[in-house]
């Protein structure tokens, strides 16, 4: 299963290459009366061609920017930033969706990241069907940095050649690194628990940065 996910999700590095392929998709439209109903519609899908166009208008409508990722490790509270609407709103979007509910911090690096939204489990997979299959684009001069605690988004590694974000991902810097400015779009900071992500990332791991005992994001709650 663990191969199936390399596959699926990306693993960012700092020196890693985004592997171009094809892929088509359903254009859509997005109606700005029909935000909230199709917020909880199984039948919208977000595409490439209608994603933005749609978080645009939900993000007027829907101003939440604190959230707490709940673990089993304890809580982490993440301020969420208003200058990257696309991807607090979409944050925002998914949360409400139960998306991130029993999806895995999956990629561990003491001291580095603890990187989480995706899992090996095909429940997940087929709640992507029901969402939709989207990128969003890089957001990055915002004059955000990537200091300890912040969250940013990994790009996607599919027809992919601007690193354009995998917006069912994301991770969570546990200390400077500002050799990824530019590459990723920070859009939020931890404003309590880091130390719960700091204890993450002490799990033992395969050599593949994934925890050998699973590590959960219960759900994702929405603070205000």
């Amino acid at each position: 299963m663990r191969f199936f996910m390399l596959f699926t999700c990306c693993f960012f590095l700092v020196n890693c290459k985004n592997k171009p392929s094809q892929q088509k998709t359903t254009t859509q439209t997005v109606d700005s009366t029909k935000v909230k109903t199709d917020t909880i519609s199984q039948s919208f899908l977000l595409t490439k061609d209608n994603a933005m166009e749609f978080f645009l208008q939900y993000d007027k409508e829907h101003k939440e920017n604190k959230v707490r990722i709940v673990t089993d490790y304890g809580n982490i509270d993440i301020l969420l930033f208003n200058e990257t609407k696309f991807h607090r709103s979409n944050f925002i979007y998914l949360a409400k969706k139960g998306y991130f509910n029993d999806t895995q911090f999956y990629r561990v690096i003491e001291n580095y990241i603890v990187q989480g939204g995706s899992t090996d489990d095909r429940a997940v997979m087929r709640k992507r069907r029901f969402i939709g299959k989207y990128l969003l684009p890089t957001d990055t001069k915002r004059g955000f940095k990537h200091d300890r605690g912040v969250i940013s988004m990994p790009s996607s590694d599919i027809d992919n050649p601007y690193k354009l974000a995998s917006p069912y991902e994301f991770f969570i810097t546990l200390r400077d690194v500002y050799q990824l400015d530019g590459d990723y779009t920070i859009f939020g900071k931890v404003i309590s628990g880091l130390d719960v992500a700091d204890k993450i990332a002490k799990v033992a791991t395969d050599d593949g940065d994934w925890p050998l005992q699973n590590v959960y994001i219960r759900r994702v709650e929405i603070l205000n």
